[in-house]
């Protein structure tokens, strides 16, 4: 197997609830390799689902050959179970502390390779891939069992299943059995690659408590065309239901352990109080703000009229929209959408001044008794950068925010794109009874926004109570909540402190709109056994798995947040019980080792934080000797140029003062000197990628990379084969060709290596830069490269004979210069690093200069970082 990289990461709070996942990536039916059958096979109880997804493939060649399994699993779920089996002999994983489990799978890797990855996926999944090779002939069977509990969302709990087989299977199934011991009310399932005839393959029943889905189309259903090897399935598959409603709860014990679920319905909805903070620093221009207007003017439109609410802008300064809150009337909602249109970007990010302005605002009114007593007030904050303006120390912020909000009303964090500091915002959100969810900057970025709002919108009651008896309940998860919202449910679960018990009563209280809900359930496991006489197909101890599910999440919640002694117990806590209950959270891992006659091969899963990034075209580069191209695409042209500096001289390439990121590169010569001092050749031998926010560092030589996060230093050579993410960054090694990394919300880049022949007399392997997505960075920008990541114009007049007849001289009208350019040909070798492609551009002479600002002997720097 290849070591890809697995890496912890603090988990995040679940970007969609109540979800299911899966997706499967095989290779096509090709050099002897066929995957015959796939199964996902669903059992869901009271919410908690048990996924077992089996992938079974033949080597039907005479030689070995490597199988891939790949699925996309829910960030919420935990994997409890990863097993092969190989000519009938099972392997099983092993779930282990996190250093334990990389000690044993160090000393596999030892002795052969490996392979193993877990890694975020997309905005909502993350992807588990394993691949193994079998011998001619052999059988292999991949097995993975995973759990989770589905959420309830705008009424309805969904299970999304991401189908992408890649290939026409002879055996594929997705069979999923539902038992609610309250009734189904309503079962749905539909998929975007169902066709009309795909629509009668799906067979869905429901009748009380139980309800089915499965759809298992024959290979010819699968074809694009009745001829066609192409499979049509690919895409997304949801089933949705939801559950009787004839309590305002459901209260449920098995074996020593209680589940209650609490979803009250016909109630009328509490006034909101809303402050929306939002960041109009110059990160956010373009897309971003664009997106931010057509989401807030979409809310405007559904804001009641029994609402209050206001604008609070920040960039490097704080505006407000009124300096109150206000009523949501035809006109003020009218005057806000003017407002809202008009909203621009400017400046830094005063982050603290904007949040702590809305606080101040919405203290200030319920001080006043200006808004009702019985309302929701809420903050919802976004911003797409780092606070860099006021107090700038995350930790100050958060000690400011916590003392002026007291617990009175719940602050959401939107993180917009990858440049924020997302772990800030979520420990200050979960501190604050709040919750953070990334935007993600995407065409429906605005959708995000108004999805995220929808959530909130419909609040039915506020400080909800659920009591239990102290001294019969233990482990009890959590049981106060700020605020219960239209369509969602609360789940509480615990254990009797005598297993014995079989009875309890809990009273439940809450706030509405016009008075105190209040109520007391009763149930035993007498009643809950009667409920459930009908559920012999689904497994038995769910209540006591869900209950360790729930408490795990909600610990490692309290963990993001804790410091000290308190994280300490924290995590001995999540160690415990994910280890009872062969869990595979951030504080585990799970190992699959295989005896010597399969190469001592080993696998390792580990639970990884959410990322997603996507590559556009290069934009501008450097290479060589070290020269430079700058693409100019109003003109389908390039710029380019060479800087002569001598070996050890580190150039500044990119330095962007808001985003935080910048690029230094250091030169280094030929083997020997070369007598004639003007020729001599230098090269990038190091490159150093920063973001000073983040507190990372990259070193990149043409020997290794290394990875530097805080103190915290990871080492990787050329020869690896890696994907490495985590909150804020990605990397990618590809063997001995290039490197692709990106940080925060900035630009991306691609390093190649060059290699050349060891014993060459002359010559040694270097580096080359290419940008990805230079947009992303800020107008501050500056640097060799990075002052061109500005649009730039130029005009191109009397072009005449040069020196080389091959290569005619122009003049260039450029900053309002002339200057005298050659055409000629430059070396692009991001696709192909041996012999690169020739890329056409204008050449400037003598170190870039009149093109570049100032002298190129004003971009050296003193060191890498």
């Amino acid at each position: 197997w290849n070591w890809l990289g697995l890496f912890l990461h603090e988990m995040t709070l679940p970007l969609l609830w109540g979800s299911l996942f899966f997706s499967f990536f095989n290779p096509q039916v090709v050099n002897g390799i066929e995957i015959y059958s796939m199964k996902i096979d669903s059992k869901v109880t009271s919410r908690f689902a048990r996924n077992v997804i089996t992938s079974q493939a033949v080597n039907r060649g005479n030689v070995h050959k490597e199988v891939f399994f790949d699925v996309e699993l829910p960030k919420t779920a935990f994997i409890t179970n990863f097993s092969m089996t190989i000519d009938g002999v099972t392997y099983p994983g092993y779930i282990k502390e996190k250093e334990a489990a990389k000690q044993e799978y160090e000393k596999a890797v030892s002795k052969g390779q490996t392979a193993g990855l877990v890694k975020a996926s997309g905005r909502k999944t993350e992807k588990f891939t394993v691949s193994v090779n079998i011998a001619a002939a052999s059988k292999v069977t991949f097995e993975l069992t995973y759990e989770e509990l589905l959420k309830r969302q705008f009424g309805k709990y969904e299970m999304f299943i991401k189908v992408k087989p890649k290939q026409l299977v002879k055996d594929f199934e997705i069979d999923i059995s539902i038992f609610e011991p309250q009734g189904i009310t309503e079962l749905e399932a539909e998929g975007t690659f169902i066709t009309n005839d795909l629509q009668n393959v799906i067979k869905k029943t429901f009748s009380d408590k139980k309800g089915h889905i499965s759809f298992k189309p024959t290979l010819d259903q699968q074809r694009t065309c009745a001829n066609c090897s192409q499979s049509l399935l690919d895409g997304d598959f949801t089933v949705k239901y939801d559950v009787k409603r004839t309590t305002p709860d459901n209260l449920q014990i098995v074996n020593g352990y209680f589940v209650h679920f609490f979803a009250p319905t016909n109630l009328p909805q509490l006034p909101k109080n809303i402050i929306f903070v939002i960041d109009i620093s110059g990160s956010m221009s373009g897309r971003e703000i664009e997106q931010t207007r057509e989401a807030l003017l979409k809310i405007l439109d559904d804001i009641r009229d029994d609402d209050f609410f206001n604008f609070i802008l920040f960039g490097s300064d704080v505006h407000t929209w009124k300096e109150k809150l206000i009523k949501a009337t035809p006109e003020n909602l009218d005057e806000a959408r003017k407002f809202v249109r008009g909203i621009d970007t400017e400046g830094m990010t005063n982050l603290y001044g904007g949040i702590m302005k809305g606080i101040e605002i919405l203290n200030a009114a319920h001080e006043e008794k200006f808004v009702p007593k019985r309302s929701a007030s809420i903050i919802i904050m976004l911003t797409d950068g780092q606070p860099n303006v006021g107090i700038s120390n995350t930790e100050d912020i958060r000690t400011h925010v916590k003392k002026a909000i007291e617990g009175k009303y719940p602050l959401y964090n939107l993180g917009f794109g990858y440049g924020v500091d997302y772990g800030f915002l979520e420990k200050m959100a979960l501190e604050n009874k709040g919750l953070a969810r990334r935007i993600y900057p995407d065409s429906d970025s605005a959708l995000q926004l108004q999805g995220f709002y929808d959530e909130v919108s419909n609040p039915m009651l506020m400080d909800v109570e659920l009591h239990y008896p102290e001294n019969e309940i233990s482990g009890l998860t959590k049981n106060s909540f700020k605020h219960f919202y239209d369509g969602s449910e609360i789940v509480v679960a615990g254990r009797f402190a005598d297993i014995n018990q079989n009875s309890l009563t809990v009273d439940v209280k809450g706030e509405g709109a016009n008075d105190v809900l209040s109520f007391t359930t009763q149930q035993d496991a007498e009643q809950t056994a009667k409920a459930f006489q009908e559920q012999e197909y689904i497994f038995g101890d769910y209540i006591e798995r869900l209950w360790a599910y729930l408490t795990i999440e909600q610990l490692l919640e309290k963990r993001t947040a804790a410091t000290g002694e308190e994280k300490e117990n924290l995590t001995a806590e999540v160690l415990d019980l994910s280890l009872k209950y062969k869990f595979v959270t951030p504080l585990t891992s799970m190992v699959v080792t295989k005896p010597e006659d399969y190469d001592n091969q080993a696998g390792i899963a580990d639970k990884t934080t959410e990322a997603k990034y996507s590559f556009d075209v290069s934009q501008n580069k450097v290479d060589g000797d070290p020269h430079f191209i700058i693409s100019v695409p109003q003109k389908e042209d390039a710029i380019c140029f060479n800087i002569n500096e001598k070996p050890g001289d580190v150039l500044s390439l990119i330095n962007d003062p808001v985003t935080g990121i910048t690029v230094n590169g250091e030169l280094i010569g030929d083997k020997r000197a070369n007598s004639d001092a003007k020729s001599q050749n230098t090269y990038f031998g190091k490159l150093g990628i920063a973001n000073k926010y983040l507190n990372l560092k990259v070193t990149v030589t043409s020997e290794k990379i290394t990875v530097q996060n805080g103190n915290e230093k990871t080492p990787f050579t050329w020869l690896d084969s890696v994907t490495l993410q985590q909150e804020g960054l990605t990397l990618i090694i590809n063997k001995e060709k290039n490197l692709v990394l990106s940080m925060g919300g900035g630009a991306s880049f691609v390093v190649v290596l060059h290699q050349v022949w060891k014993k060459h007399p002359l010559h040694q392997d270097f580096l080359g830069l290419y940008t990805l997505k230079s947009h992303k960075l800020s107008e501050q920008t500056h640097g060799l490269l990075g002052q061109f990541f500005h649009p730039i114009d130029f005009t191109i007049l009397e072009i005449h004979p040069g020196s080389d007849p091959k290569k005619p001289d122009a003049t260039m009208i450029i900053k309002n210069k002339e200057l005298t350019v050659t055409r000629g040909w430059q070396k692009d070798y991001r696709k192909d690093p041996k012999h690169g492609i020739d890329i056409p551009c204008w050449f400037v002479h003598n170190n870039g200069a009149g093109l570049i600002d100032g002298v190129h002997t004003d971009y050296i720097v003193s060191s890498l970082f």
